[in-house]
């Protein structure tokens, strides 16, 4: 369990970073960064899938998919809804919509607890349960104030426990399932790289990219692996609740990108953040007695 929290918690950072780094990425577009992000993050996570010892897993998926061919319309289903994610992530600060999608990823734990609740009747302990009240007094208190949500909140908080579950179904939680959901977008990727005008030369004219679009992938690669293993190694309804620290640290990137709160939005924020305080306190508590128990 500490495994997959300590995961979350440090891909929540990753992704932040990379929020941060999609505006510094210009004169390349959204679609051109997530075609970039897609090639060069492959390499990276095929290194780590190597380095990790999980080819044999890869080769049994794909011993799955000729024993079974129908499987892979589940496979191209699960890549495309990745796909969609990735492409909106790097989108939204470069159009001023950063915040909208900061709000999906507020309302993601809920509707993962919903998820767990429902599909794999997943219980939480007291503290949990209270974090998801606060969360949720917070995520009504919006809804109530702007009469609904914006598509992108709805495409974040609806499409990833779609994907999630997918991926449950067809059993490819593991780092082999998000190495072929990744070389499964790589011909989307190279069309938003080559299409007229291709980006190449752009990125070859631009000295800083030589290292910010490398680096796009290492991030992206870090950050999506350990991800992954939190959603393989922690309830779903856990790993929900944590998720609520990505979009803290998104909303503060999206305030330094110059974006602002609406008016009236301060109870939702200050209800999370409550939720993750207490998320954090009751973390605290299990690993002191975790550590007590180790030191006994």
């Amino acid at each position: 369990m500490f495994k997959g929290i300590a995961a979350s918690v440090f891909a929540s950072f990753l992704f932040a970073a990379l929020y941060d780094l999609s505006p510094r990425l210009a004169p390349l577009g959204g679609e051109d960064i997530f075609g970039w992000r897609v090639l060069c993050s492959l390499p990276f996570t095929t290194a780590l899938l190597f380095w990790r010892g999980e080819g044999a897993h890869l080769r049994a998926l794909l011993q799955r998919v000729r024993a079974r061919p129908v499987l892979a319309l589940g496979l191209v289903l699960s890549s495309a809804l990745f796909g969609v994610q990735l492409w909106l992530f790097m989108w939204a600060p470069l159009h001023g919509r950063a915040l909208p999608v900061s709000l999906g990823y507020f309302l993601l734990p809920l509707t993962l607890v919903l998820t767990g609740r429902v599909l794999y009747r997943e219980q939480l302990s007291p503290a949990h349960r209270a974090a998801t009240a606060l969360a949720a007094l917070g995520v009504g208190w919006e809804l109530l104030r702007a009469g609904g949500v914006s598509w992108e909140t709805a495409l974040v908080a609806l499409g990833y426990p779609v994907y999630f579950a997918l991926r449950r179904r067809l059993g490819t939680q593991q780092l082999a399932g998000h190495w072929l959901d990744l070389a499964l977008l790589v011909p989307v990727a190279l069309w938003f790289v080559l299409r007229a005008p291709s980006t190449l030369p752009v990125v070859l004219a631009h000295p800083p990219l030589w290292a910010l679009v490398p680096l796009v992938g290492v991030v992206s690669s870090v950050a999506l692996a350990l991800y992954m293993a939190a959603s393989r190694l922690l309830p779903l309804g856990l790993f929900g609740l944590l998720s609520y620290v990505e979009p803290v640290l998104l909303v503060g990137v999206a305030l330094l990108l110059g974006e602002n709160l609406a008016p009236g939005q301060g109870p939702l924020y200050g209800l999370v953040f409550a939720a993750v305080g207490l998320l954090v306190l009751d973390g605290g508590l299990r690993l002191r007695r975790e550590w007590r128990r180790v030191k006994e």
